[in-house]
């Protein structure tokens, strides 16, 4: 593609192409904790740490990281909620010139025994009240040395947070530079083995200042961003945390951000200028009943980003409604940490669109059949792009990186359409696309016309083995409080509204779908459980 017509649609003042300084991710602490060391960084449950004293404790633990023999390019665990520790640590890691590996706080033994055997971590930081839970893995896995936040009773050789804080930040800490590796950031799975995209300093760094320059009207150390999004995840990590950190923000932490009457504290008693979330949060919070009877002021919201799910017209408009700010909806994937579009801040936000590339980010919709040729516009096909944030590749996995990245262009998987303007609009995932009798049906097609019932709250579709077709549309329905649907009333409505093929031959109702912490509705459970009803 040569030419870019989502440049047109920039907000005014935001570049097409950025300078990216060679620094490590570290550079945003440490620039603020010189510029505004006496700022408020990070929020917590009364109690707040400034930009000087995150900086500073970072370095000592840097400092006993390397003490207990963490070499450079080794990997570290981190296992926890949302916290100061969590921020500490991962900042530390960074400057000792180990590379962080985020695990879900919710994982069971099995899942972490996968996650740290193919990372490889000999040192993890773990919540106190996930130690047992850890401990429980670590029999199967190589982890020599555990370090543990608040009270627990310790395994010989393991360590508490407070002895890493403590430790004197004496002599230099090792030169990390851009082509550094920081992050082994693992795929949620929703579709299969999780695997670990590796992050350079450089991608980190880019992608923070990409969404620094989109921003645009949030300023340098005036805002105050909510982190109710798992910052363990990459969409929480860099569209939450180092997006703080640039900014020289001060941070609320929440640590559940399912705790709906937390959150909206949090707003009100920080007044909260920004916070990064999905979907269904920003409609937890439309549908609150305090908020629903006006006890909550929200107006201190003037920006936020949403991804992970498609957000629906009346969810933006309501929430909007409700703030006088404006949701982005935008787009990105654990290879690219972590966006590559999203609709402009001030300008033209198109309902359904993911929205325009960022700065420095081509993308080009290309054909099916070869994986190289350029499709007209409005044409679906699968997306690809090149930009300064791409992985460099999927830890020990050759065969996959290889399919993943050809020709210094990022295969998303998703298929996806341009607009004659340049905005974005995600069609589906390429695997999932079903073929009904050789047709193509994608789920997210048939999602949008049931969840379009006034009946339905929520829907998801995918594709189950079918003796005659082969394979055959499913539908799993979520119907709201108070309303009552039928099978044959869910058929009707589509048989309206789409070709028969694509009329799910089944459908189930459920009181809710199984989700990922981001909000990610897990299809792989959903099959999962229908293949055990054979």
């Amino acid at each position: 593609m040569t030419t870019y017509p989502w440049l047109a649609r920039y907000d005014p003042g935001v570049p097409a192409r950025l300078d990216y300084p060679a620094v490590p991710v570290f550079h945003f602490l440490d620039q603020a904790a010189r510029r505004c060391p006496e700022r408020p960084c990070l929020l917590f449950r009364g109690d707040t740490l400034t930009y000087r004293q995150v900086a500073e404790q970072s370095d000592r633990i840097a400092a006993a990281l390397l003490g207990l023999g963490l070499r450079r390019g080794e990997r570290v665990g981190i296992f926890m909620p949302n916290c100061p520790e969590f921020v500490l640590a991962y900042f530390g890691i960074l400057k000792a010139g180990g590379v962080v590996v985020a695990t879900n706080p919710l994982y069971t033994p099995p899942e972490i025994v996968h996650q740290i055997n193919d990372a490889g971590p000999g040192i993890v930081i773990a919540a106190g009240p996930l130690y047992e839970r850890l401990q429980a893995a670590r029999p199967a896995t190589g982890i020599r040395r555990v370090v543990v936040t608040g009270e627990a009773a310790l395994q010989d050789g393991d360590l508490p947070f407070a002895a890493l804080t403590a430790h004197p930040a004496e002599g230099p800490l090792p030169a990390v530079g851009p082509e550094d590796v920081a992050l082994f950031q693992y795929t949620g799975g929703t579709t299969g083995v999780a695997k670990a995209a590796v992050a350079l300093h450089r991608n980190l760094v880019a992608n923070a200042l990409q969404f620094k320059a989109w921003m645009s009207t949030l300023e340098e150390e005036q805002e105050t961003f909510l982190l109710a999004l798992p910052v363990y995840h990459i969409y929480g990590m860099v569209c939450g945390m180092l997006l703080g950190m640039a900014l020289r923000a001060s941070m609320a932490i929440l640590p559940d951000p399912r705790d709906i009457p937390a959150l909206l504290s949090a707003i009100q008693t920080h007044r909260v200028t920004y916070f990064p979330a999905v979907p269904t949060l920003y409609n937890a919070i439309n549908n609150h009943p305090d908020v629903a009877a006006g006890k909550v002021d929200l107006t201190s919201v003037k920006a936020c980003i949403s991804g992970s799910a498609p957000l629906l017209r009346q969810t933006k408009e309501k929430f909007e409604r409700l703030t006088g700010g404006r949701i982005c909806e935008g787009y990105g994937l654990s290879e690219a940490p972590t966006a590559t579009h999203c609709n402009p801040l001030q300008g033209e936000n198109r309902i359904g669109s993911i929205g325009l590339p960022l700065p420095d980010v081509e993308a080009r919709i290309v054909s099916l059949d070869d994986g190289v040729s350029d499709l007209p516009v409005g044409e679906a096909g699968e997306l690809v792009i090149r930009s300064p944030q791409v992985m460099v590749g999927y830890h020990n996995r050759p065969e996959e990186t290889a399919l993943a990245l050809r020709d210094g262009w990022l295969y998303t998987g998703d298929i996806a359409r341009m607009d004659a303007d340049g905005y974005f609009y995600i069609v589906d995932r390429k695997k999932d696309l079903i073929k009904p009798g050789g047709m193509e049906v994608w789920p997210r097609e048939v999602e949008e016309v049931i969840a379009a019932h006034p009946a339905v709250a929520e829907a998801a579709v995918a594709g189950i083995p079918d003796e005659y077709r082969g394979e055959t549309v499913k539908a799993w329905v979520v119907v709201k409080p108070g309303e009552t649907l039928d099978e044959s009333e869910v058929r009707a409505w589509c048989r309206q509204r789409l070709a028969p093929f694509k009329i799910p031959t089944h459908v189930e109702f459920r009181d809710r779908l199984p989700r990922s912490t981001v909000g990610k509705v897990l299809k792989r459970i959903l099959l999962e459980e229908e293949r055990g009803k054979k």
